[in-house]
């Protein structure tokens, strides 16, 4: 089996709770290593953090263990060192990208993966609401002492450069890599901000 795409219905905020309501079901209860992908300002952060509450999993965010407070990244093979002793663990959610090998290292070592791939526009846009409100705020999962600033231009250039990288040969590997996993696709705000299962229904 190929992985396999939710049916999703809009809902309120708790349809977080029944995604992970609706995974624990489907996977009679296996569900343990989680891993939360997608291009930059589509929501990972968030989403990682409530399926955390939701399931108890501890959620491990790798852009604050990639980025140092000023803005520059780790030593990569210092990160490679990290990624492998999380994912060594026998229950994780890990959110974000790191590098394009430890990437497909988590897809193979998880049993669920969540892939959010909203349209460009709303990405830019989502981008740009996280610049003026961390402002303010610091947005979820943004790494400590980090220029929010700097981040976002960061964030619309990789942007700017993704559809060489997330297209349609990307989602064919992580389509082979996730075979007989759970698998995930996220393709709307609606389905983002309700995300309940269709096998969900008590």
């Amino acid at each position: 089996m190929v992985g396999y795409y939710v049916s999703v219905k809009p809902a309120q905020e708790a349809g977080f709770l029944f995604l992970a309501l609706g995974i624990i079901f489907e996977t009679g209860g296996g569900m343990k290593k989680i891993v939360v992908l997608g291009k930059p300002g589509n929501g990972k952060s968030s989403l990682a953090k409530r399926l955390g509450v939701a399931t108890g999993l501890p959620v491990h965010q790798l852009d604050s263990i990639f980025y140092k407070p000023n803005g520059e990244t780790i030593d990569v093979k210092q990160f490679e060192k990290l990624h492998k002793t999380i994912i060594a663990k026998d229950s994780w959610i890990i959110e974000g990208f790191g590098t394009h090998e430890t990437l497909y290292q988590r897809l193979r070592a998880s049993d669920t993966s969540i892939y959010i791939d909203l349209p460009y526009l709303v990405s830019y846009w989502f981008v740009t609401k996280r610049l003026f409100k961390g402002m303010l705020i610091k947005p979820e999962g943004w790494p400590e002492g980090c220029s929010v600033l700097k981040g976002s231009i960061q964030s619309y250039k990789t942007l700017r450069g993704c559809p060489a990288f997330w297209n349609n040969e990307f989602m064919e590997k992580i389509e082979d890599i996730t075979v007989g996993k759970s698998l995930h696709v996220i393709r709307s705000v609606s389905e983002l901000n309700g995300f309940i299962d269709k096998y969900v229904s008590a």
